[in-house]
């Protein structure tokens, strides 16, 4: 049977194959730019960090090429250890996601204090008071690394409900 490919290869003299998705990374490449270094590329991803890639998980996916005889009982084994390689992937992924927002969350929390530090007239008379102390220990918090993320909404929570 023949199977629907999308995309295009490349095939150097060497007899080293490229497989583009799309006519734009065809172009990318033929111009010899780096893919480290433009942002949207699957490879810019991997090296910032901002995808699982030495994950035990992801050897599971590759591609075996070795025939093996039918069993109904291993193709059952194999169809549930599939759903549970996926289930354990797509926890990580998500653990991943939430350390990298972790850090943008603090540096959002820190930008906000500072706006409120530097405009304490926007503050009513009566609590400017309360509100000067919360955004310099909550600076100081940050500075010394105290403040983390889940410190800052366990805080957000309480002073919400007082």
């Amino acid at each position: 049977y023949q199977r629907r490919v999308h995309g295009s290869m490349y095939v150097r003299n060497d007899a080293k194959i490229f497989r583009f998705c799309s006519s734009k990374c065809t172009k990318l490449f033929k111009r010899k730019k780096n893919p480290l270094k433009t942002r949207w590329t699957k490879s810019y991803r991997r090296a910032s960090g901002r995808e699982l890639v030495y994950d035990k998980t992801l050897t599971f996916e590759k591609r075996r090429n070795i025939p093996v005889k039918y069993d109904r009982e291993l193709v059952g084994k194999t169809i549930r250890a599939m759903k549970r390689v996926e289930e354990i992937k797509q926890r990580r992924m998500k653990s991943l996601y939430a350390k990298r927002m972790q850090v943008s969350v603090v540096v959002e929390t820190q930008d906000d204090l500072r706006v409120l530090k530097n405009n304490l007239d926007w503050v009513p008379d009566a609590h400017r008071e309360t509100v000067e102390q919360d955004v310099n220990t909550g600076l100081e918090k940050i500075k010394s690394g105290e403040l983390k993320l889940r410190d800052y909404l366990m805080e957000a929570q309480n002073a919400a409900k007082s």
